[in-house]
């Protein structure tokens, strides 16, 4: 896999980059006088890239990055963020892995990965065609999240969930189905692969029935389904919830 360039915006989001030390960062723009520049922890920071860091006039910083919400901060980094999925064979205990099918929004799909952090899950999974991957508009609505869980790229997520299926996880998709059980009604414990799909086409049909169960959530009113990144964290924290009791 390549590595491509990026660039983050905002205090949360860069010092989430230069805490990890795992990019090779092309440059620090810091607005003089901003939140930013009199931030400790950033301060701190930039005492490991000295020759990265750049200051600018207020009238300089806006005129590059005055259409950005950026709190005073940039970073440009250079980086390889989705990997191969591995093998868990070997893995005991309770794992969870998100497979997303067709999520195209970068709203979402950012949302998701900072989600997935929150409530511990062990890896994402993102298919190479058909689907949205880690542009900056992700990696800005995740505030830096991507950075602390791995991130699998997959030719095929059918070919990923039999994978899995022999490393001994179980499938679960979020699907609106008559087949489908209550969130709260499924065991999440043990070794679990959470399947969502997007609002508009759901999860493909070779990828819905490799899953063992289908679990929905119920609506009330008019509206007949959550967004998925809603939806994703009802999921993961009934998991977390199932798991600390």
């Amino acid at each position: 896999m390549s590595k491509d360039k990026h660039t983050i915006f905002g205090i949360n989001g860069c010092i989430a980059i230069l805490s990890t030390r795992k990019y090779k960062i092309s440059d620090i723009i810091i607005q003089n006088g901003s939140k930013a520049e009199s931030n400790g922890q950033i301060t701190h920071l930039l005492g490991h890239y000295g020759g990265h860091v750049k200051f600018l006039s207020r009238s300089e910083f806006t005129q590059t990055y005055g259409q950005h919400r950026t709190q005073g901060i940039v970073v440009h980094f250079i980086a390889q963020i989705e990997e191969d999925l591995p093998s868990f064979n070997d893995d005991s205990g309770n794992k969870c892995i998100l497979a997303l099918d067709r999520i195209e929004d970068p709203q979402n799909l950012g949302q998701i990965i900072r989600t997935a952090v929150c409530a511990g899950v062990d890896g994402i999974i993102i298919p190479k065609h058909d689907s949205c991957k880690i542009t900056d508009s992700v990696i800005q609505v995740s505030q830096g999240a991507f950075t602390e869980i791995p991130i699998y790229l997959v030719n095929n997520i059918h070919q990923s969930l039999e994978q899995l299926k022999k490393d001994g996880f179980w499938i679960v998709a979020v699907e609106n189905s008559v087949d489908a059980k209550d969130w709260h009604k499924i065991d999440y414990k043990g070794k679990i692969a959470i399947v969502a799909g997007s609002e508009g086409r759901g999860i493909k049909k070779i990828v819905l029935n490799n899953c063992d169960f289908q679990t929905t959530i119920p609506m009330q009113g008019k509206t007949n389904s959550l967004n998925v990144s809603a939806a994703v964290s009802v999921i993961l924290f009934e998991r977390l919830r199932q798991l600390s009791g």
